[in-house]
């Protein structure tokens, strides 16, 4: 057999990594330019019709289900059975593919890992490269990690104790400047998916399971089309049988939310089911309800809980259109990271995240999510008590569910307000996060929360509405309206805050100032960026 010809992709601007030839072979590269050549003009009208439809809700200020497909959501129709490696789903853990993290994701007793090149990475062209590496190197069983400042050591349990790897691409907005095909980068989402795939569908095919994905950021069930053409093309080419990939899709936007039924239905001999993304779903309602007046404001984003009414519509849909098409509908995710040192923040945190678990199992989820591999027994119990010895609850319909169009965006249904300490939170988890991000970390540990790329996204995002929809908070007995002076005012007591408590030369150090240039750049521009990490990729590869 001849050697495969070089491919037509070029590697730009990226040091040579140890090992990265084990990633970038030819024969993976030329079939990434394969992706590319076929379906990125596709993702980029995709990425278009984002625009129109945005722009159509800046004029109307709703949503409805898609007429046009009202015959899918009336026909009777199921998705695939679930392969037997994905059935069980009832705690997954979330978390990036760095070395030490692969290990105790595998190993932490959860169902599956989200094994994470999306929000809880940053896309450094050594995170996207070694992530994949380590990937393989778990399936092939010849990882391990030494902790450096601990001496401790990690290694692989048995192959039955391992969790099944879902793994996440990056959104369609991103491009990986690194990889370019005749000068223009490639899409991020099929870099990732195709070096995942093309070195592992058959690796994960001889051990029992398949290549399975999360697919984040979806707008539309056209974008789900999308995603089913690249299975159908990728099984074809590597020559495996058609189904053997299955997808998970985040119902993580507010448009995503009205045509869970037809995302379902595009993926249908792919679909694995569907997750409710919190922290994303508030950021996309902002983000397309952002200058609907009053009634879209959304109060601080711990008062937003997922018991709000319009919280409650949304999950309470996405568990019956699931079920009511053979899909799983797995619950979102507990954030709260164990403090070594205060057992009663412990036992107060633990007990709120048992609270979620048991109302996600309660309500019909087959399966949660959860950031610590401290948090899998809680959530385990949870869904233990529910299901038993059953995979799953699928069986549950729901059919006592019935959502209106406008549950859906019923913020003003929540009784809470935008407060003084809401905009403080969100400028310090904004900077400290961004701050994080630009130094190639994405999943981020702040005030006892593991916060991602979401969390940012949110924060930003509220500020950005408190400000155009000239919020008035209460402060020191005062009235005080949000401005973009008094965001500024807080983000430089923020910085002089960090400087002190980190001292100046870890602060010198770090990229501070960048990060709160950033944080107000996006906070403030009357021209809003559709993602943050857009113009943070600019400085993260600039």
């Amino acid at each position: 057999m001849s050697a495969p010809a070089p491919s037509p992709l070029a590697i730009v601007d990226a040091e040579p990594l140890p090992r990265q030839d084990e990633v970038l072979t030819d024969a993976a590269l030329a079939f990434v330019a394969e992706l590319h050549r076929n379906f990125t003009a596709r993702r980029d009208e995709l990425l278009t019709r984002r625009q129109d439809r945005r722009a159509e809700i800046a004029r109307t200020s709703t949503l409805d289900f898609r007429p046009e497909t009202a015959e899918i959501r009336a026909a009777d129709w199921k998705v695939a059975p679930a392969p037997a490696a994905l059935n069980d789903r009832r705690v997954e853990i979330t978390g990036p593919t760095d070395r030490k993290m692969t290990i105790n994701a595998l190993n932490s007793g959860a169902k599956v890992w989200l094994a994470d090149f999306e929000d809880a990475s940053a896309p450094t062209w050594e995170n996207v490269v070694l992530g994949q590496l380590n990937l393989i190197d778990a399936y092939e069983r010849r990882i391990d990690f030494t902790d450096a400042k601990s001496g401790k050591s990690y290694a692989l349990k048995d192959a039955d104790q391992l969790a099944t790897v879902v793994m996440r691409p990056r959104g369609w907005h991103l491009e990986e400047r690194h990889l370019q095909f005749d000068g223009r980068p490639v899409p991020g989402a099929l870099v990732d998916f195709g070096l995942y795939f093309f070195h592992n569908a058959q690796r994960l095919i001889d051990l029992g399971k398949g290549p399975y994905f999360y697919l984040p950021k979806t707008e539309s069930y056209l974008e789900a089309r999308l995603w089913n053409d690249i299975f159908v093309f990728a099984q074809d080419y590597v020559g495996i049988p058609q189904g053997t990939v299955r997808a998970t899709v985040l119902i993580e936007t507010i448009t995503a939310a009205y045509e869970m039924e037809e995302i379902l239905f595009e993926l249908k001999d792919h679909a694995a089911g569907l997750n409710a993304g919190r922290w994303d779903y508030l950021f996309s309602i902002v983000k397309n309800f952002r200058d609907g007046g009053s009634k879209f404001v959304l109060p601080d984003r711990n008062a937003v809980t997922m018991t709000a009414p319009f919280m409650r519509a949304y999950t309470e849909l996405l568990v019956r259109t699931c079920h009511k098409r053979g899909a799983h509908a797995i619950g979102g995710m507990a954030a709260f990271i164990p403090s070594r040192r205060d057992a009663e923040v412990n036992k107060v945190a633990f007990e709120k995240v048992k609270a979620d678990k048991d109302r996600e199992a309660g309500d019909g989820f087959d399966g949660s999510w959860v950031a610590h591999p401290d948090l899998v027994p809680i959530a385990m119990a949870s869904f233990d008590a529910v299901l038993g010895d059953k995979p799953n609850q699928k069986d549950r319909l729901r059919e006592d569910v019935s959502v209106a169009p406008g549950d859906l965006i019923a913020i003003d249904s929540l009784d809470a307000r935008p407060t003084y300490a809401g905009l403080v939170s969100a400028v310090q988890v904004g900077i400290r996060y961004i701050e994080a991000w630009l130094r190639g970390l994405g999943a981020v540990a702040i005030f006892n929360l593991m916060e991602d790329a979401a969390t940012a996204e949110i924060s930003r995002s509220q500020i950005w509405q408190w400000i155009n929809a000239g919020v008035v908070f209460e402060h020191d007995g005062k009235a005080v309206k949000a401005t973009a002076e008094l965001a500024r005012k807080v983000a430089a007591e923020e910085l002089a805050a960090i400087r002190a408590e980190i001292g100046e030369e870890a602060f010198a150090a770090g990229k501070w100032q960048q990060a709160h240039d950033l944080l107000l750049k996006v906070s403030l521009d009357a021209d809003y960026a559709d993602f943050l990490t857009l113009p943070a990729y600019d400085q993260l590869v600039g």
